[in-house]
């Protein structure tokens, strides 16, 4: 399996306590395979939620528009874009999100076999305090990982 990851959401884990993960598919433009091929994309400030037809759309990742594609084959930078989930996936996930303080956060767009995927989770939100928590973790692991190399 041979992965090309495009994007990281890296303020996911600092946002959020991620309590489970899943893969979805993505469903794209022609221009938008390309551009993420060549430019890349971002999903930092995207989202997911599911809308009235019961289908998973991804709000507020960025792609940037394929250059040589011209004015009128392009995409929509911006666009909502739909994910490609199973039903029973979409009703159990929508369902946990509706749940209070709970959100499906992008964590990693990539692609996988030649098909644009994205890894979401399902994120409560951190107060502050957990945050420090956070952040002291991190800080102790890595004086703990730079106290073994030096020995």
């Amino acid at each position: 399996m041979s992965e090309k990851v495009i994007a990281r959401n890296r303020r996911a884990s600092y946002e959020y306590e991620i309590e489970d993960t899943l893969e979805a598919g993505l469903q794209l433009k022609g221009s938008e395979v390309k551009s993420l091929r060549s430019k890349g994309g971002s999903i930092k400030q995207a989202y997911c939620s599911v809308d009235r037809d019961g289908e998973m759309i991804l709000h507020g990742a960025h792609i940037p528009t394929y250059e040589p594609g011209g004015e009128h084959f392009n995409h929509e930078p911006r666009r909502n874009r739909k994910l490609l989930m199973h039903k029973r996936e979409i009703v159990r996930w929508g369902d946990q999100a509706e749940r209070g303080g709970y959100t499906i956060v992008p964590l990693q767009l990539y692609f996988r076999e030649g098909y644009a995927k994205l890894k979401i989770g399902l994120g409560k939100g951190k107060k502050q305090h957990d945050k420090r928590q956070s952040i002291k973790e991190r800080e102790s692991e890595r004086r703990m990982q730079r106290e073994l190399r030096q020995h």
